[in-house]
């Protein structure tokens, strides 16, 4: 069961947060601070106590617009510890989604919170606690450079909206990606997102995930490729159900990319 710390400057609106956290049977305690600074005290308390100690926090659900340090920053404080808790943004700004995901946030909330929306949040959060303490026995006797027992690393994730909610995909679930001017297409195996991101800084941030450039108009990941087809001069690929061309200038270094991967 999950602990939690809620912040928000809005009294009204914390109230709300913390009644429907508390009637989640998820959630073992949620606890409210009115500004950063209070935050910032409560969350000292949790690392004095330790990751498993009776003043631990798991995730922290945060407000952005607040007087003096912000959400944002907060976030970004919070980024330096050890062992930092999970962030949750709750807002009513849509507009700071792509900073929630630079900040490695699970969730994006919008105001006014709806019951279910929260609830998924809460589902999201523990799934990745639930994840971490799994991993820390196995990690507890290993050596390197990683800290004995930290929980595993959260999978890096992107944010899309849609109808005026915004989600967090992961990027292990995008097949192959669709360029559209300033815009990207993202086709996964549930359906398809559009991003206000070009493909350009897509292929830089990604290269080391596996994705690589076949065409001007497409973003692929490596390992979701079935086929790799030659027809007379013309090279595609099958992802999936899609056939995709591959430019003349990325059919070589395709080929080798794909022989290399199958040589192991």
């Amino acid at each position: 069961m999950l602990r939690v710390l809620a912040v928000d400057d809005e009294a009204p609106a914390l109230e709300e947060l913390l009644y429907l956290l508390r009637a989640d049977p998820r959630v073992r305690t949620a606890e409210g601070a009115g500004d950063a600074t209070e935050a910032l005290r409560r969350i000292g308390r949790a690392v004095e106590s330790g990751p498993d100690g009776p003043e631990g926090i798991d995730v922290v659900f945060l407000d952005i617009h607040m007087p003096g340090l912000g959400g944002l920053d907060l976030a970004r404080v919070l980024g330096g510890l050890a062992r930092p808790p999970l962030i949750v943004f709750v807002t009513a700004h849509e507009g700071f989604a792509v900073q929630a995901f630079d900040l490695e946030a699970v969730d994006y909330v919008l105001k006014p919170v709806r019951r279910e929306r929260l609830a998924e949040a809460v589902r999201r959060v523990r799934d990745l606690v639930h994840a971490g303490a799994q991993a820390a026995p196995a990690s507890a006797g290993a050596t390197g450079s990683g800290a004995p027992g930290a929980p595993a690393p959260a999978p890096e994730q992107i944010a899309v909206e849609l109808g005026g909610v915004t989600r967090f995909v992961a990027v292990d679930d995008i097949a192959y990606v669709e360029a559209h001017g300033d815009y990207a297409r993202l086709h996964t195996d549930h359906g398809n997102h559009l991003v206000r991101i070009p493909l350009s800084v897509l292929e830089e941030r990604w290269a080391a995930r596996g994705f690589v450039r076949i065409h001007r108009s497409h973003l692929v990941a490596l390992g979701r490729i079935d086929e790799l087809r030659l027809d007379g001069g013309a090279t595609s690929v099958r992802v999936g159900e899609a056939v995709l061309a591959v430019s003349r200038r990325h059919a070589r270094q395709l080929r080798d990319l794909l022989m290399r991967r199958a040589r192991g």
